[in-house]
């Protein structure tokens, strides 16, 4: 068997690592950390570790290479075009910029361009392989005798950037695009000049306007009216008629003269309504489940009445265009052919979104040994469900990650136990994370102001240093917020944690203009309609991204986390990055209509987008399963979108089959839960077949199960049928659909599907047509309920903001008595006296109490089995006026547990430990109480529900 490698995005592989270090500057960690609050929570302002860094004095000045008139607030990063303004290993110019149709460079004497048609192929096709169009220079533009020590960036807008050069007498702004096949020039102190490799073609030069062919593309220059261009010695030059602008368009390739002269007199009618200006907006409609993007195009007419300009639009694009006919003949490019929009300000995109769902429905049959099989797995994970390989941002989120599915599905099959186990681990290692003290330098965020971005520490693969993949760690934490907050509102409320949760939405792609403390969707390419992971693309191949489908769980985070929160900006926010991005996976990333790779390239899949190209390979392993594999984890109910084509889950994984020389042999069960998309029947036997696999080290046996086991009952995923809510979905097996969508909400609701079919969902639920045997008819549904599905009202009436009495509750909740059900309480496996560690946390807010005197008393229902030397220890806290602060702290000592099975009482005379503070009123105040094993190597039972009670001392 091959060994697991534990994967993630080598940023500075060996073959640029040395580069990539030049300018490079590490902060020193520092002793003490300022606190800043959101809520409950807090970040730091003091740096705690290495930071951004790049050429010269980056660290602390990351606007040295932008220029005055550039715009003000937060640089933006992750981009085409982030080597001019980032510069790390070109710190005088940048690498390539591949804006297609049109690759740039820059240099001292001006701005060069690639049209570039030729892939060049590498590697085998069963094999580590790339494509790619690199940087070949036909013609470079500046201005006669042009000798810019550096070039700095002038300005930029949603996907435009605008370079800037000055040698002190000759000054030259370009504005150039992802789309645009017009380069636009304003000049001063000399000649406008192009140099062309080679002698060029010139088969048009008429006043204003000349047309040239070179290395086999036809550029067209336009000047002023009543300039004119002169050719010699392989340099094109105007004087401009005194009047200090052009532009320079790439034509469309074509064989015809009197197509090329059209396209020429076409282009020329708004070669001098310069482009100023680009922005994106879209539109969410949950009745039609539908996304409207609109790309619009501010421009300047620099002489004449044109406003309107010229764009090639990308194939995902051009596929869901709206209102608008695009022509021929295309562009050819990194990403298949762009065809032609002229005389346009703006363009219209209609996609469908199609709907996720937090977890695949338990509906699968198979009588009582499935189930076994599940539950069996499930109690597996109870004492360690996040199984967390690392403290870092990345491994954390992993964690997270994994307990964030082992509470969904153990709340489907009516497993509190292992769910609470799970979201206590999640709402322990948030609330740690997200809170901030003097001294603490690591599992803290730290803002940068300079930067305007939020950066975790531990940091990992140059997420502090080069601001890379933050969309892919903190996708994790918010999915798993998500979660949590469907459980535990009071925890997700912004007054709580919920404010921190957003700053880390806004932090890797910001939704909102008018918040300056963030770029506008930093790590999101609006125009190429994907993410980039590095935040400085510093590669001669342009930027890169690795692993799509980590960026499908950041957008897929966002819906979840908006709608549970009630946060429709966030939701349709996360609506417009997971459908554009799920159309660009399908094309740049799968090519599944096999369109938009090269002929001989051979793969139906690559690992790795690249601005000019793409790579069947990782920057962690040459091994096939992690090639493909890297592009389908996290496996989620966010992901249905792999398998939007079933037969090409098929061929996907026939490729990996054929290039691993058989089935795989590392991470076996993403590849499976896969496959399980296109069929999952082969899925399933694969699994069961192969029962002694190594689960990937995000992944569980639990989850594995659930997925393939369901997905064999349901089908594959139903495109034609969609319904009005964000979390839903449709499958459909030999014919028959099951329906399915869930409900986060404490408030039954009904969906409606687009062929009339009404499901009704019950407060925080997930329901189901079709047959069920799993869940009982409660967790998953099951035929259309005409009831809603909340459990049964207790006898014991809702607490008031005024109850003393308060019972420890699943979910992590202070408040009326439910139903009777345990927790795990994990064992120590040390010494842990007086120091909570991987404690069970139990909290009530908004209280409203008079101090009546005396002390706190308790009565907890603790069991350590027939384990020998177990102490259980409670903290309980006082947050008097909900600030986040706590006025008093009380720690008991611990309870020694007998090895008899039965609950022992576990009550406030054991004696305090220690406390500091005072009681007093609680007014909208907190209570949290914590509970941990101080000691042993056992884990402990502890009842809740209706058993564990805390006394408050108060009236």
């Amino acid at each position: 068997m091959k060994p697991p490698v534990p994967h993630r995005r080598w940023v500075l592989a060996a073959a640029t690592a040395l580069a990539l270090a030049v300018g490079g500057l590490a902060i020193g960690v520092t002793d003490a950390a300022e606190a800043a609050p959101v809520g409950a929570g807090s970040y730091t302002t003091t740096p705690v570790g290495p930071l951004p860094s790049g050429c010269g004095a980056m660290s602390s000045n990351p606007r040295q290479f932008a220029t005055a008139n550039a715009p003000t607030g937060p640089i933006p990063t992750n981009d085409w075009w982030s080597s001019l303004l980032w510069k790390r290993t070109d710190c005088s110019f940048s690498e390539p910029l591949h804006a297609h149709p049109i690759s740039y460079d820059t240099f001292g004497d001006g701005l060069g361009f690639s049209a570039n048609s030729t892939p060049a192929i590498s590697g085998t096709a069963t094999g580590v392989g790339e494509f790619h169009y690199p940087y070949v220079q036909d013609i470079r533009v500046g201005v006669a005798g042009l000798a810019a020590p550096l070039v700095k960036v002038d300005g930029w807008t949603d996907w435009t950037v605008s370079p800037h050069w000055s040698d002190g007498t000759r000054t030259m702004r370009a504005t150039i695009g992802h789309g645009l096949p017009f380069g636009y020039f304003q000049t001063t102190g000399g000649n406008a000049q192009i140099t062309t490799a080679g002698t060029p073609d010139v088969w048009s030069n008429s006043g204003a306007t000349i047309g040239f062919r070179v290395n086999g593309h036809d550029y067209v220059g336009f000047a002023p009216s009543g300039a004119s261009w002169t050719v010699a010695s392989g340099r094109i030059s105007s004087t401009l008629a005194g009047r200090g602008y052009f532009s320079v368009a790439l034509l469309p390739p074509t064989s015809s003269t009197t197509e090329r002269a059209e396209l020429a007199a076409t282009y020329g009618r708004y070669a001098h309504a310069h482009v100023t200006g680009t922005q994106v907006s879209y539109a969410y409609n949950p009745a039609t489940s539908g996304l409207t993007t609109t790309y619009a195009f501010t421009t300047t007419a620099r002489e004449g009445t044109a406003t309107q300009t010229v764009v090639s639009l990308y194939p995902h694009q051009w596929k869901s265009l709206s209102g608008s006919t695009a022509i021929t003949p295309t562009y050819p490019s990194a990403r298949g052919r762009m065809k032609v929009l002229t005389g346009v300000n703006q363009f219209r995109t209609a996609m469908k979104f199609q709907g996720i769902l937090p977890e695949l429905p338990a509906v699968g049959d198979g009588g009582g040994a499935d189930l076994s099989t599940l539950t069996g797995h499930l109690a597996a994970t109870r004492a360690n469900p996040m199984d967390q390989r690392g403290n870092d941002t990345y491994w954390t989120g992993k964690g997270l990650g994994r307990a964030a599915r082992i509470a969904e599905i153990a709340d489907q099959v009516n497993d509190i136990t292992t769910r609470d186990s799970a979201l206590n681990a999640i709402r322990s290692t948030l609330t740690d994370w997200f809170t901030a003290s003097s001294g603490k330098t690591s599992r803290v965020f730290y803002y940068d102001n300079n930067w305007g971005t939020l950066i975790g520490y531990p940091a990992s693969y140059g997420s502090d240093q080069e601001l890379n993949d933050h969309h892919f760690h903190y996708g994790y934490y918010i999915a798993a917020a998500a979660t949590l907050a469907k459980f535990d509102p009071t925890w997700a409320a912004t007054s709580r944690y919920g404010g921190m949760v957003d700053l880390l939405i806004r932090d890797a792609n910001n939704y909102r203009r008018d918040d300056t403390r963030f770029p506008y969707l930093r790590d999101f390419d609006i125009y190429a309609g994907h993410d980039w992971a590095s935040g400085h693309g510093s590669f001669g191949s342009g930027n890169n991204q690795e692993s799509s489908s980590e960026g499908m769980n950041f957008a897929s985070a966002l819906i979840q986390w908006g709608q549970t929160t009630g946060d429709t900006a966030v939701r349709d926010a996360g609506v417009f990055l997971y459908t554009t991005q799920a159309a660009a996976i399908q094309e740049y990333w799968f090519d599944v209509s096999d369109q938009n790779f090269p002929s001989a390239f051979g793969h139906s899949t690559v690992g790795m987008v690249w601005g000019d190209g793409g790579a069947y390979a990782t920057w962690f392993s040459a091994e096939p399963e992690m090639i493909q594999g890297i592009n389908l984890l996290p496996v989620t109910g966010g992901h249905l979108y792999l398998g939007n084509n079933p037969a090409y889950v098929r061929t996907n994984y026939a490729e990996l089959v054929r290039n691993n020389g058989g089935q795989p042999t590392v991470w076996q069960d993403i590849l499976w839960q896969f496959q399980a998309l296109g069929d999952g029947d082969a899925a399933l036997a694969n699994l069961r077949a192969n029962p002694g696999y190594t689960p990937e080290e995000g992944e569980s046996r639990a989850h594995t199960f659930h997925w393939i086991r369901n997905l064999a009952a349901l089908g594959t995923v139903d495109t034609t049928v969609t319904g009005n809510h964000p979390l839903s979905a449709v499958f459909s097996r030999n014919g028959a659909r099951t329906y399915v969508a869930s409900n986060p909400t404490a408030t039954p609701i009904t969906v409606t599907f687009s062929n009339g079919t009404a499901l009704t969902v019950g407060a925080g639920k997930t329901a189901s047509t079709g047959a069920y045997t799993w869940s009982g008819g409660n967790a998953a549904g099951g035929v259309p309920p005409t009831t809603p599905t909340d459990p049964p009202p207790t006898t014991t009436p809702p607490p008031t903001p005024g109850n003393p009495t308060r019972y420890l509750l699943p979910g992590g909740g202070l408040g009326a008595a439910g139903s009777a059900a345990t927790t795990t309480v994990a064992a120590a496996n040390g010494n842990h006296d007086g120091t909570p560690t991987n404690a069970q946390v139990f909290t009530a807010t908004g209280l409203n109490l008079a101090y009546a005197g005396g002390q706190t008393a308790f009565d907890l229902f603790v069991d350590a089995g027939t384990a020998v030397g177990n102490g259980v220890q409670v903290r309980i806290s006082y947050d008097l006026t909900g600030n986040g602060s706590w006025e008093r702290v009380e720690t008991l000592r611990y309870f020694a547990t007998d090895p008899v099975p039965g609950y022992e009482h576990y009550t406030q005379n054991a004696g305090l430990s220690s406390a500091t503070g005072t009681l007093g009123t609680l007014s909208n105040g907190t209570v949290r109480v914590e509970v941990w094993s101080a000691i042993g190597n056992n884990p402990s039972t502890v009842g809740i529900g209706n058993q564990s009670v805390l006394r408050l001392p108060y009236s």
